[in-house]
């Protein structure tokens, strides 16, 4: 039998071990840093905002319905309308759902719509005066979106016409733009078609283009390295007439996100993101989707595997590459567009545009 002064030495010590192993943690778990808030910026204006397009944390374009423009040059603090001038009874059937700007000065603007309601303006001196650069001709064409690589060349993506999805293409920041030879366009499926949401169906990254679509189930994502030989893959993504991938973005030639579901039924939140690690072969469902239907997804610069969307029923993060997201805001935004580690811009409908501080 254990000596009983042996025994109570060897409880001693254990317990003072216990003691020492665990005198490195705190008491409770420790509190979570605090969720990234958006900080909406006085616009004046109710216009509904899909085009969304950052310069840098001080200059930022949004576009919109009713052939509305907006600039601002200070941060927010205050906004120009600069929306071109546009006939009296047409300016209101105007949507400019997709913009693209270079600097303070240099901006491109697309309007959506069938026939001629799709057409493309440029201005080159800060929205004083801007040029019509293409309108559309064609009966079954409707325009989407757009997409450039440099401040010269870039993309604009039509609905299928023939039966493929239609591309035109400019070499010259948007002054002229070409129809871009379908041949190698896989042959789009009954129903298909983009969304006209945030500017996003199409994407230009690490010298890569991409094409989302829905209308179909599951929706589905283009790749092609040299825009006319394309090849396509399922997304995970749910689909319907009105559900589907509503954007597609790249952090370089491996690692995509992309975010959608369905605009008609905004609050349902299953198989509307995936995730790509190599480079849009294959994509795989999230195991944490966002809380709801949305339109744009952006990566955060520098920041590794992190990502913010945005849609009509609020705002989520990923910080894992969009295999899981969490939701940190409920207001309605279309489009989103992070431009440094710490700042991203988001816009959507009543004129709301909104600045996020990730520090």
């Amino acid at each position: 039998m254990m000596n009983l002064v042996v025994l109570q030495v060897l409880l001693l010590a254990s317990a003072t071990a216990l003691a020492s192993s665990t005198a490195g943690y705190p008491s409770a778990s420790p509190r979570a840093p605090p969720l990234p808030t958006w900080t909406i910026t006085p616009t004046n204006n109710t216009r509904q905002f899909r085009g969304l397009s950052p310069v840098s944390d001080k200059v930022v374009w949004v576009s919109g319905t009713g052939g509305t423009v907006l600039r601002t040059t200070n941060g927010g603090a205050t906004w120009a309308n600069v929306s071109p001038s546009l006939l009296p009874e047409n300016a209101a059937t105007f949507e400019f759902r997709d913009i693209q700007a270079f600097s303070a000065k240099v901006a491109v603007i697309m309007s959506i719509g069938e026939g001629n309601a799709s057409r493309i303006y440029l201005t080159r001196n800060c929205g004083h005066s801007w040029s019509a650069t293409f309108i559309n001709r064609e009966a079954t064409a409707f325009y989407n979106c757009m997409a450039f690589e440099d401040e010269q060349h870039g993309l604009a993506m039509s609905d299928p016409v023939n039966g493929k999805f239609r591309l035109i293409e400019t070499w010259d920041g948007g002054a002229s733009w070409d129809v871009v030879v379908s041949l190698g366009m896989p042959a789009a499926l009954a129903g298909e078609a983009g969304f006209a949401a945030s500017g996003t169906c199409l994407e230009s990254a690490a010298g890569r283009w991409y094409l989302a679509s829905g209308g179909v189930d599951p929706g589905r994502i283009y790749r092609s390295n040299n825009r006319r030989d394309w090849k396509v893959s399922n997304s995970s993504i749910a689909g319907r007439t009105a559900a589907g991938v509503f954007s597609v973005r790249f952090r370089d030639v491996k690692y995509g996100i992309a975010v959608g579901g369905d605009y008609e039924n905004p609050l349902r939140n299953v198989n509307i993101s995936s995730w790509s690690e190599d480079g849009g072969a294959m994509w795989q469902a999230s195991e944490g989707f966002p809380a709801g239907y949305r339109s744009e997804v952006s990566w955060v610069p520098h920041r590794e595997a992190t990502a913010v969307a945005v849609g009509t029923s609020g705002s989520d993060l990923t910080v894992d590459g969009g295999r899981t997201w969490q939701n940190f805001d409920n207001g309605t935004f279309d489009a989103v567009e992070c431009i440094r580690k710490d700042v991203c811009w988001a816009s959507g409908s009543k004129g709301r545009v909104a600045n996020l501080s990730l520090r």
